[in-house]
C-alpha cells in the first residue's frame, strides 16, 4: 500500500511516524527509535505482507504487469490511494482533509527521527497535500509519474496512468473485496502489538 493506506491503518501517532520511515531506513537502524515508532515499522511490514499476498492484489497487478513487469505492484499500490482517498465508508471528504493536516503535523512533530531525503519529500508533501489529493486523476498521475520517474529500468513514457484510468472499474473491484480484509488484518496485527507493549 501507498502513504495514504499506510497512515490510516496506524493507532497512535508514533505509528504515523513509524510506517512512513520505514520505507526510508536500514533494518538495522529499526530498533535506534522509540517504542512506539517501531511499533508502526512492524504495522507497516505487516500490512505490506497482507498485501502482497492477497488474491485480489494479484489480480489487480496484472493491469500493470505487460507496462512494467516486476513494477507492477508499486503501480497497484498508488493506485489504492486513489480508492481509499475516495472511500467515504471510511471518511467523509472533511475528515479525509483533517486526516491529510494531522499527519503532516505529527510527522512535522517528529522531525528528529526523520532523515534528510524524508524531511525534503514531507515538505513537497504538505505543499501539495499529497494524501488529501490523492482522490483526484491528477494526484494518481502524479505519483504514478513519481514511480516511473525512480525506477531506474523503467522509460519514462510508458502509459502507466492511462492503464489506470482504462481500468479504473476493476481495480474498484479488485479494492472493494482487498481493503477490508486489509483493515481487519491490520487492527488484528495492533491488538498483537499492544499485548506486547
Amino acid at each position: 500500500m501507498n502513504y495514504l493506506a499506510h497512515s490510516f491503518l496506524t493507532f497512535t501517532d508514533g505509528q504515523i511516524v513509524g510506517q512512513f520511515l520505514e520505507d526510508f531506513i536500514r533494518n538495522r537502524d529499526r530498533f535506534s527509535f522509540p517504542k512506539e515508532i517501531q511499533d508502526g515499522i512492524t504495522l507497516h511490514r505487516a500490512i505490506d505482507t497482507f498485501t502482497d499476498s492477497h488474491p485480489a492484489i494479484h489480480e489487480a497487478k496484472k493491469v500493470f504487469t505487460p507496462l512494467v513487469r516486476l513494477y507492477a505492484g508499486a503501480f497497484v499500490d498508488v493506485s489504492m490511494d486513489y480508492f481509499v482517498a475516495n472511500d467515504l465508508s471510511l471518511h467523509s471528504l472533511a475528515e479525509w482533509k483533517a486526516h491529510s493536516l494531522k499527519v503532516y503535523s505529527v510527522l512535522n512533530a517528529h522531525k528528529q527521527w526523520l532523515p534528510e531525503n524524508f524531511k525534503k519529500m514531507l515538505i513537497k508533501m504538505e505543499q501539495d497535500d499529497w494524501l488529501y489529493n490523492y482522490r483526484e486523476d491528477w494526484g494518481i498521475k502524479f505519483s504514478i509519474q513519481n514511480v516511473l520517474n525512480k525506477a531506474k529500468y523503467l522509460d519514462k513514457d510508458i502509459p502507466v496512468f492511462e492503464a489506470f484510468l482504462n481500468n479504473k472499474a476493476f481495480l474498484q473491484e479488485c479494492y472493494d473485496d482487498f481493503f477490508p480484509d486489509l483493515l481487519a488484518h491490520a487492527k488484528g496485527i495492533n491488538t498483537l502489538i499492544q499485548l506486547d507493549n
